[in-house]
């Protein structure tokens, strides 16, 4: 059945609908599968599908009904471009407050749509919020300003937060991981209880997390340094959610404001993010994305992109999020995924499709990580032009040859490299740490650095 006649209007122009602030847009990559309609008819069938539309007429259907249909306002069938602006009033608001909800925007924009017969593929690639629908938001509570003043920086551009995820992720024991994250302390700031880590039989959560909290005692006594911990909360029970969340508070103590709050914002859902945001406000909130790439990868072409993940997840009010590693580690990914960064971070930018006005809500801290070490730094902070945001380098702490403290001190040269504006062979020379980064990963450095071996004298 056409629906171009209801569910398309390509006489609609996208500066009039932004300036009306009445629609929600979305721009997916999309084409239809062969032996069904022209592109138009296909466009039509799925904002009708993410609306108010069937298959069939119904006698249900009154004006105001059509009054809330999506519609298709630009399509370029040779770049399988699709645009639909969605009235906002389409979207579900909470009884309890009046806000809106993410699941309510993906169950329109990416929901029975996906799954269409007459579509071969479509992917979200942008969308852009009008500024009243945007203010229905939560937005960031807390960003990485609220990190910088509990390690005693200034709360604006207080620079590079290095972090490290405890190796291995699953096998060690309570006091073992606590000894790891002491070592790593005595040289960086910031420790991530990785994705799959929660209550493990041999690594009871109770134990495990008194045992950190001992650890980052010591160190700070040692080091006379604030220290950071992000610990996992993510269950499918809110309840679970907030039963970890105030064991591991009331166990931190007077350090409570040194621990971020880690959620499997895809696995566990819009619900666990929200949940953690709203219950604990007060703590940073570290969105880890493990698992998107079944949508986001560029070989998938059905879900949406790493970058409508990211900007989705700063409407939901993450404090932080995991945006790869831009080319530079052993992730997926490209140099100019940077513009997730800066869609995340800045109040106003550019995305593919659409600018986004942010309107002044809280920024969204760009969590690099992923096959990252020392030498690998100075060329990724030249490609994103800062380093205000938080490192999680595992094997980049753990794999260097003079242990994770030394390594964490790697990291930071790494980036004092770069502010320098030095080459990194002539900086190594006065900085071991650094250069013993250099015989830590001499395949990176190979690559990286040809000639490295005899300007720091180290034998093949």
């Amino acid at each position: 059945m056409d629906q171009s006649n209801r569910y398309a209007n390509l006489s609609l122009r996208e500066e009039e609908l932004m300036a009306g602030g009445k629609h929600v847009l979305c721009a997916y990559i999309m084409k239809p599968k062969t032996g069904f309609g022209n592109y138009l008819e296909t466009a039509a069938h799925f904002a009708a599908e993410s609306s108010t539309g069937t298959n069939v007429s119904v006698s249900t259907t009154d004006d105001f009904t059509r009054g809330v249909d999506a519609l298709v306002y630009e399509i370029d069938e040779e770049k399988e471009i699709m645009k639909i602006a969605y009235p906002n009033d389409l979207f579900d608001r909470n009884i309890i407050d009046g806000r809106a909800m993410l699941a309510s925007f993906l169950t329109l924009t990416i929901g029975n749509n996906q799954g269409m017969g007459d579509v071969e593929y479509a992917k979200m690639y942008d969308f852009w919020m009008p500024p009243e629908y945007l203010r229905l938001y939560d937005g960031p509570a807390t960003d990485i300003s609220d990190l910088w003043r509990v390690l005693g920086r200034p709360v604006v551009d207080g620079g590079f937060i290095v972090g490290t995820i405890i190796k291995p992720k699953l096998g060690l024991r309570p006091q073992p991981f606590a000894k790891a994250a002491y070592d790593f302390w005595l040289g960086g700031d910031f420790i991530k209880n990785d994705e799959p880590q929660g209550n493990q039989v041999f690594a009871r959560l109770k134990e495990t997390i008194t045992a950190v909290a001992d650890s980052m005692r010591r160190a700070q006594d040692d080091t006379g340094q604030a220290k950071l911990f992000s610990a996992n909360i993510t269950a499918d029970d809110y309840r679970e959610i907030i039963a970890r969340g105030e064991f591991i508070l009331e166990t931190f103590a007077e350090n409570a404001d040194h621990v971020a709050f880690l959620v499997d914002g895809y696995v566990a859902g819009p619900t666990a993010i929200t949940t953690a945001r709203r219950y604990f406000p007060k703590q940073y909130l570290h969105y880890h994305r493990a698992g998107h790439g079944a949508v986001t990868s560029p070989q998938t072409q059905r879900g949406y992109t790493a970058f409508v993940l990211a900007k989705m997840s700063r409407l939901q009010g993450a404090s932080g999020i995991h945006v790869g590693t831009m080319s530079h580690g052993k992730m997926e990914g490209e140099r100019d995924d940077k513009n997730i960064a800066y869609m995340i971070e800045q109040d106003s930018a550019d995305g593919p499709f659409y600018h986004q006005e942010w309107q002044g809500m809280r920024p969204t801290t760009p969590i690099i990580s992923g096959g990252m070490n020392a030498l690998r730094l100075p060329g990724f902070f030249e490609n994103l032009g800062h380093s205000n945001l938080i490192l999680t380098a595992g094997g980049g702490s753990y794999g260097h040859v003079d242990g994770a403290a030394a390594g964490a001190i790697s990291l930071r040269q790494a980036e004092m490299c770069w502010q320098a504006g030095a080459d990194p062979i002539a900086f190594a020379q006065d900085h071991r740490e650094f250069a013993r980064a250099f015989e830590s990963f001499p395949a990176d450095a190979d690559k990286l650095y040809p000639g490295w071996r005899n300007s720091l004298n180290v034998a093949a």
